[in-house]
């Protein structure tokens, strides 16, 4: 596993651009996931891979494409001292784990375990115990579905009909 470290302010566009949302092959935004900000991350990006950034992570537009591009790039988890409301959202929507810890100092070569359920990112390089946000268990429920789509359809709580 590494880790992508970026600063604050990362917003969708960086994320993914806008000219490669206009697509309905989803597997085709990881080719160009953070090409603006990191243009070698598509050649360093592994699945299982985590991406740690600062303050305001993902703000900008609501395009779901950001989160959606991330995930298909590898990325298990995104850690941030916070995330633009939308973008967190989004990303809980399409099964992309997030957790927020506040100011850290993560650092490329921080060895880091993530316990997702209490909200902690344990930096074991450092001796860091960062304590994030604890997710509501519905939205615990929600990733481990994979997101919100397959975690209706398992608890048959919408129906899709044909509509004319």
């Amino acid at each position: 596993m590494t880790l992508h470290i970026y600063g604050d302010n990362i917003d969708t566009d960086r994320i993914i651009p806008g000219k490669y949302t206009k697509t309905l092959d989803i597997s085709s935004l990881a080719a160009h996931v953070l090409e603006d900000l990191d243009p070698e991350f598509k050649e360093k990006v592994q699945p299982g891979d985590i991406l740690v950034a600062g303050k305001n992570f993902g703000c900008g537009s609501s395009r779901e494409q950001a989160p959606i591009a991330l995930k298909q790039a590898g990325i298990k988890t995104v850690i941030a001292e916070d995330f633009a409301r939308i973008f967190f959202r989004n990303a809980i929507n399409i099964g992309l784990p997030i957790i927020e810890i506040g100011p850290h100092n993560i650092k490329t070569d921080s060895a880091i375990e993530i316990d997702l359920a209490q909200g902690h990112v344990m930096d074991t390089t450092y001796n860091k115990l960062y304590q994030g946000t604890q997710l509501p268990q519905i939205m615990m429920d929600i990733l481990s579905a994979d997101g919100l789509v397959n975690y209706l359809r398992t608890h048959q709580k919408f129906k899709v009909e044909n509509q004319v």
